[in-house]
C-alpha cells in the first residue's frame, strides 16, 4: 500500500515561480494607480439623473440569472448561511442544494474537502468570485481550504447546475459556482464570532466596517482562525485568513478594492483505508507511517500540506444612464506552498546523489537500491488577468456583452529534505522542476429578448481560446492550444404570474487538465446540453422542476484510481450521458413551519465503454448516485429562535465504471440539527446570537468517497456524532 496519496492540489494547483522584485512592484504600482485614478474619475461625476448600481446589479448581471433566464439554478445567500456558519467549509454549507454531494477527508468537513454536482466532480464546477475565475488553472480543482472561512465573507451564491451561462474561467461540465463578496454598510459595524465543537473544532472570526464616511468611501475587514483535530486520526488542520476591502460610492460609480487569502497547514489524511480496517478502526490513518531501526511503527510527525494564497481584486462598476452601465475588473493572485512525505523503503533513483543505504521493492516488485527519506514537493504560482462586461437594458431587451483574459505561471519543483544516512546532497537541492503556462481568454455575449407579453428568447454566444505549455517529465512536452465556441439558447415562457416554463441548450467544450496530460493520448471534452424547466411561484408555495440531458463525447470520466501522488486518473470515453429530474420546493405551512424539500433522479451511463482493449457495453459513470434527496425543516416558534432539521439521502455509487462489486459505496441517510437563538439588547451589542448544530444526530456510520487500489477499495469515513456551538456578538 502506498504511504502517501493524494496530492491532488500538488501536481496541479501551486505552481510558478516567485515574481521579480521588479515585476511584483510594477503590478502592485499599477493597480494602486488605476485605484487612484478610478476614485478621481468617479469624484468628477455629477449626473444626477442616475442612481449608483450595486455591485450586485452591475457586476453579478454577468455571470448569474434570474428566473427571466431558461436556466436551472440555486441561490444560497447570507441570512441562509449564517445559522450554520461555525467554521465548516462552503461545500458542507452547499450540502443541502439540489444535486449536490459533498465529502471531507478529516470526516468532519474542515480542511480538505470536495463537492459533486450532478455526479461531475469539482474539476467541472466553474467556481468565480466576484466574476474572477477561482479554479486552478492546471488541475481545474478548487482547494476550499486555501480560503478558511471564507463564508463568513460572502454576501451570496449562485449555483448554475449543467453548462449554465457563459462565465469565465474554464468550461463548466456540472456546473457553475458564482460567489459574491460582501456588500458595503451605509453604518459602521463590528462582529465577534467564536465557535467550539467536537475534535477541539473551533473558529474565531473580527470583522468591521467603517460605514459609508462622507457618504462615499467605506472600509471593511475580516481576520479570521480555525482550528481542528479532525474526526480521522491526526487528520489537524490550523486555518487562517484575512478579508479587506475599500469601497467607493459615487451617483453613478461603485469601486472596490479587495485584498483576501489565507494559509492552511493540514496534516495528511489522503490516504483513507481499506475495507478490513473501516469495520475495525475507521479513523485510522496511515499517512506519515513508518518503521523506525528498531523495528517499531511511528509516524512522522509533519505530514503536513502547507500553503499560503493572496488575492488581489480591483472592481470599477459604472452606470452611465438608465440602459447603459458596465464593469471593468483586474486581479493577481500568488500561491506558494508544499507538501511533505516520509518516504520509507523509497527507491532512490529519480531524487538526485542521494547515496542508497538498503535494497528495496519498487512498483514492479523488483529489488533496487533505497532509503528512508523526506521529501517537500513545492508548487509556486502566478495568475492574473482582466474581466470586463457591458450591459445595455430596455424595456424588451437585456444584453450584455463581455470577456476576459488571464495568464498562469506556474512552477513544479523538489526538495529532499533529509535521507537517512547521506551526505551526497546538498539542503535546498531540487530533484525535479518543470514550469507550465496558461492563457486563457474569452468574449461572449448574450441577450434576453422579449419576444411578446408572455415570451422571452434567449441567447448566448461564446469564444474561448486556451494556450497551454508544460515540460515536466510526468506530462512530457505539452504545447496545445484550443480553439471553443460555445453557443446556447432558450426559450422562457410565462403562463401566468405564478408559473413559467423554459427550455434551453447549450454547448461546452473543455482542455484536459495537467494530471490528463500524465496518462498520454488524451482528448477535449465536448458536451450537449438540455434543460426542461418549469417554475411555480405563488406566496406560500415556491416550486421548481426540470429534466435534464447532458450528452458527452470524449468525456473525461473518473476512473477511481489515483496516480502515484494521488492525483485522480480520467480517460476519455466515447460516448456517455446524464439524463435527470429535479425538483426542489419552499412549503410555507403556516408562519412558524417551512419545508424545503429537493430531489434529483438520474440516469448517468457510458455507452459501449472500452478499458484497455475490453468493451463493457452500457455501464454507469463512476460516482454519479442515480438517487440524491435532501430537506430542511425549519420551525421558528418565535421571530428570535429557529430550529432546523436538515436532511440528506444519497444513494448507492460505484467508485469505478465497470460496475465492479467490491467498488460500490453504500447509500448513506444523515441528519443534522440545527438551533439559533438571536437577542437584541437595547445597548451595547445589537445582536447576540447563540448557534448550536448537531451534526449526524443518528450516528450513521457512512462513507461519502473513496477510490480503487486496483480492484482493492478505500474509505474516506465521515464522523458519527458531533457538535459544534458558537457565539456572535454584533455592534
Amino acid at each position: 500500500m502506498k504511504t502517501s496519496l493524494k496530492g491532488i492540489k500538488v501536481l496541479s494547483y501551486k505552481g510558478s515561480k516567485f515574481l521579480k522584485t521588479r515585476r511584483t512592484k510594477s503590478i502592485f504600482f499599477t493597480l494602486f494607480s488605476l485605484l487612484y485614478s478610478l476614485f478621481s474619475f468617479a469624484q468628477e461625476q455629477e449626473k444626477d439623473s442616475t442612481k449608483v448600481n450595486s455591485l450586485d446589479e452591475v457586476l453579478v448581471s454577468a455571470v448569474r440569472v434570474t428566473t427571466k433566464t431558461p436556466v436551472t439554478f440555486s441561490n444560497l445567500d447570507k441570512k441562509d448561511i449564517k445559522y450554520r456558519n461555525l467554521g465548516q467549509d462552503i461545500p458542507i454549507l452547499m450540502n443541502y442544494m439540489p444535486s449536490v454531494v459533498t465529502t471531507s477527508d478529516a470526516g468532519n468537513g474542515m480542511g480538505y474537502t470536495g463537492i459533486r454536482v450532478r455526479g461531475s466532480d469539482a474539476t467541472r464546477v466553474n467556481v468565480t468570485i466576484n466574476g474572477i475565475p477561482y479554479n486552478d488553472a492546471e488541475s481545474q480543482g478548487t482547494f476550499w481550504v486555501n480560503m478558511p472561512d471564507f463564508a463568513s465573507s460572502v454576501e451570496s451564491l449562485q449555483l448554475q447546475r449543467g453548462v449554465g451561462t457563459s462565465t469565465n474561467g474554464s468550461g463548466a461540465f456540472g456546473a457553475s459556482l458564482n460567489m459574491l463578496t460582501d456588500n458595503y454598510a451605509s453604518k459602521a459595524n463590528g462582529e465577534i464570532s467564536s465557535s467550539y465543537g467536537s475534535f477541539n473544532s473551533q473558529k474565531n472570526t473580527v470583522k468591521f466596517s467603517t460605514g459609508l464616511l462622507n457618504d462615499h468611501f467605506e472600509l471593511a475587514g475580516r481576520l479570521s482562525r480555525i482550528k481542528s483535530d479532525g474526526y480521522v486520526d491526526r487528520a489537524s488542520s490550523d486555518l487562517k485568513s484575512y478579508f479587506l476591502q475599500g469601497t467607493y460610492v459615487g451617483k453613478t460609480t461603485l469601486i472596490k478594492a479587495l485584498v483576501f487569502g489565507g494559509t492552511e497547514k493540514t496534516y495528511q489524511s489522503w490516504n483513507g483505508i481499506d475495507a478490513e480496517t473501516l469495520n475495525s478502526n475507521r479513523t485510522f490513518n496511515s499517512a506519515g507511517m513508518y518503521t523506525d531501526e528498531a523495528g517499531n511503527i511511528r509516524f512522522y510527525d509533519n505530514e503536513t500540506d502547507n500553503y499560503q494564497q493572496d488575492h488581489y481584486q480591483l472592481h470599477w462598476s459604472e452606470s452611465f444612464s438608465d440602459k447603459w452601465s458596465s464593469n471593468l475588473a483586474v486581479h493577481y493572485t500568488k500561491g506558494k506552498g508544499y507538501y511533505e512525505n516520509y518516504k520509507y523503503d523509497e527507491p532512490v533513483a529519480g531524487y538526485g546523489p542521494i547515496e542508497p543505504t538498503k535494497m528495496v521493492e519498487n512498483d514492479n516488485g523488483e529489488l533496487v537500491p533505497g532509503t528512508d527519506l523526506i521529501r517537500q514537493k513545492w508548487l509556486d504560482n502566478d495568475f492574473y488577468g482582466t474581466t470586463f462586461s457591458v450591459k445595455y437594458k430596455d424595456e424588451k431587451l437585456d444584453v450584455i456583452f463581455g470577456g476576459g483574459w488571464n495568464k498562469y505561471e506556474g512552477d513544479h519543483f523538489g526538495k529532499v529534505i533529509w535521507a537517512r544516512n547521506s551526505a551526497q546532497s546538498e539542503l535546498g537541492d531540487h530533484y525535479y522542476d518543470d514550469f507550465s503556462t496558461k492563457t486563457d481568454g474569452n468574449i461572449f455575449a448574450k441577450a434576453n429578448y422579449q419576444v411578446t407579453e408572455k415570451l422571452s428568447f434567449y441567447g448566448d454566444l461564446q469564444y474561448r481560446n486556451v494556450k497551454y505549455k508544460s515540460n515536466s517529465a510526468d506530462t512530457g512536452l505539452v504545447d496545445d492550444n484550443f480553439n471553443f465556441f460555445n453557443p446556447k439558447a432558450g426559450l422562457n415562457y410565462e403562463i401566468n404570474q405564478k408559473n413559467t416554463l423554459y427550455f434551453s441548450y447549450a454547448r461546452a467544450n473543455r482542455e484536459p487538465n495537467r494530471t490528463d496530460y500524465e496518462g498520454g493520448n488524451v482528448k477535449p471534452e465536448k458536451l450537449n446540453d438540455f434543460e426542461l424547466g418549469w417554475r411555480f411561484n405563488s406566496e406560500k408555495f415556491q416550486l421548481n422542476s426540470n429534466f435534464y440531458y447532458m450528452a458527452y463525447k470524449d468525456q473525461l470520466i473518473l476512473t477511481g484510481t489515483l496516480d502515484d501522488v494521488g492525483a485522480p486518473i480520467r480517460s476519455n470515453t466515447d460516448k456517455s450521458y446524464r439524463l435527470g429530474f429535479e425538483v426542489d420546493a419552499t412549503i410555507k405551512l403556516s408562519e412558524k413551519f417551512i419545508l424545503r424539500p429537493n430531489f434529483t433522479l438520474s440516469s448517468n451511463k457510458n455507452v459501449d465503454l472500452a478499458v484497455e482493449g475490453q468493451n463493457y457495453g452500457t455501464t454507469k459513470i463512476a460516482y454519479s448516485p442515480e438517487v440524491i434527496a435532501g430537506n430542511i425543516i425549519v420551525y421558528s416558534p418565535l421571530e428570535s429562535l429557529h430550529i432546523s432539521l436538515l436532511q440528506k439521502y444519497v444513494g448507492e455509487q460505484y467508485m469505478n465504471n465497470i460496475e465492479l462489486a467490491s467498488a460500490k459505496l453504500a447509500d448513506y441517510f444523515v441528519n443534522d440539527l440545527n438551533v439559533s437563538y438571536e437577542i437584541k439588547p437595547k445597548s451595547v451589542f445589537k445582536s447576540i446570537m447563540i448557534t448550536g448544530l448537531v451534526n449526524n444526530i443518528l450516528d450513521k456510520k457512512y462513507v461519502s468517497n473513496g477510490y480503487m487500489w486496483d480492484v482493492y477499495p478505500y474509505y474516506y469515513p465521515q464522523a458519527g456524532i458531533n457538535f459544534l456551538a458558537g457565539l456572535t456578538l454584533k455592534f
